[in-house]
């Protein structure tokens, strides 16, 4: 059977370990993926209803991959957010005449994203990916990772990323304990087309059983994320498609004139969990595997990506100085740059979704007022409109659109 010898081992060719994948692999850095589904240049709607909305600063991370060429013409920019509080009059506005720079991001479908990393992954001379396939045994020694495939071939690194979702079987190898909850929440999917234009607005509603976000896409679509208890999502997904679009339209309102849904709809269980760590000897987690949180701010590939754009330097730099890319001291300056982000990240989405999703009349006056104090108070509101756009904090190269050397 075969071996194959490389700097670096990615379990998880996805979204965000597939992203990564390109940019050591455009940096040098002999990189292998194993993944379990094999990449294809030819997804259908039908494939991943799912659409991101991407930051401008991860935006960059995304052009720095090499992948944003294959993106630009089917992404929808984000030039303005709205947050109301179901039919109260007090909103925040982040209007993209506030700043100089626009937009604040852009709409990317799931499935968009995967065909642009099929089509770069084979532009890659460093980089072999193993898929369909699945890691059997994972040893890691002092000196470096050896992991048997369950298609036979065996793999010898300096080091392990576990970049295989919220289920990580690479996590789960080193004993990396894992805190979670449920919401008791369900995430309602789909698309809709609507006969007015959405003027390049993402609009977020919060309701009593949760947020419903309408987030533009090409042309006179949009992506839907409709929160709704875990109780009652299922006999909303089983509604005809009069019924559903009835529901829909009593939640989307007509600001956009009349809607239908198109295509298939997707739910999925809401929850929250972190890995208590995201280091071992000669292995790291990011994205999903690390941490995924709620959707209501639409931050979970965000916060993957920051993961990827720090994780690259931090590698590329390592690697320039001819240190060993396993080596703990490398390792820990990760650790160190990605945990106070991620901690705030997934408490703010917490408190967010705890504090919106209820009608409780005090509770709701006090989030009113805040959405009104913080839309009337200009620095305030430009500090919120950088983070939005992922422009806040110790930001790694790429997101800044430097190069990484």
């Amino acid at each position: 059977m075969r071996t194959i010898d490389a700097d670096v081992l990615i379990v998880g060719g996805g979204l965000v370990g597939g992203t990564l994948a390109c940019i050591l692999a455009d940096q040098n850095i002999s990189t292998v993926i194993v993944d379990r589904e094999a990449p294809s240049d030819q997804l259908a709607p039908e494939y991943d209803g799912r659409a991101s909305a991407i930051a401008l600063g991860t935006q960059r991370v995304l052009d720095g991959a090499g992948l944003w060429d294959d993106l630009k013409d089917d992404s929808a920019p984000i030039d303005d957010i709205r947050v109301s509080d179901g039919d109260s009059f007090m909103f925040l506005h982040y209007d993209h005449r506030d700043l100089e720079i626009r937009p604040f991001g852009y709409m990317v479908e799931n499935r968009r994203l995967r065909v642009a990393l099929a089509k770069r992954f084979r532009d890659l001379k460093n980089l072999e990916v193993l898929a369909p396939d699945s890691v059997d045994d994972l040893e890691r020694t002092s000196t470096n990772v050896t992991a048997r495939l369950n298609s036979g071939v065996t793999v010898r690194a300096q080091l392990v990323i576990g970049a295989d979702g919220r289920t990580s079987q690479t996590r789960d190898s080193a004993g990396i304990e894992l805190t979670q909850w449920s919401y008791k929440q369900s995430g309602i999917v789909c698309t809709v087309e609507h006969e007015k234009p959405h003027n390049s607005t993402a609009h977020e509603r919060f309701l009593p059983a949760g947020p419903f976000a309408i987030l533009p896409l090409t042309g006179n679509r949009a992506c839907i994320v409709w929160t709704e208890c875990s109780t009652l999502a299922p006999a909303m997904m089983a509604l005809d498609d009069a019924g559903f679009n009835a529901e829909l339209a009593r939640r989307f309102g007509d600001f956009l004139g009349e809607t239908r849904p198109t295509g298939p709809r997707w739910c999925y269980p809401l929850s929250l969990q972190f890995a208590h760590r995201v280091i071992d000897r000669r292995l790291v987690l990011v994205g999903d595997a690390a941490h995924a949180m709620h959707p209501i701010a639409g931050q979970g590939l965000n916060m993957g990506l920051r993961d990827v754009a720090a994780m690259a330097e931090v590698l590329v730099d390592a690697h320039r100085l001819g240190l060993d890319l396993g080596a703990a001291t490398v390792l820990e300056r990760y650790e160190r740059w990605r945990r106070f982000d991620n901690t705030l990240m997934l408490a703010m989405t917490d408190l967010l979704n705890r504090l919106f999703s209820n009608d409780i009349p005090p509770v709701r006056m006090a989030r009113d007022l805040g959405l009104a104090v913080v839309n009337k108070i200009p620095p305030l509101k430009r500090f919120f409109m950088r983070h939005a756009m992922g422009l806040v904090g110790e930001l790694p190269r790429l997101m800044r659109g430097e190069p990484l050397k």
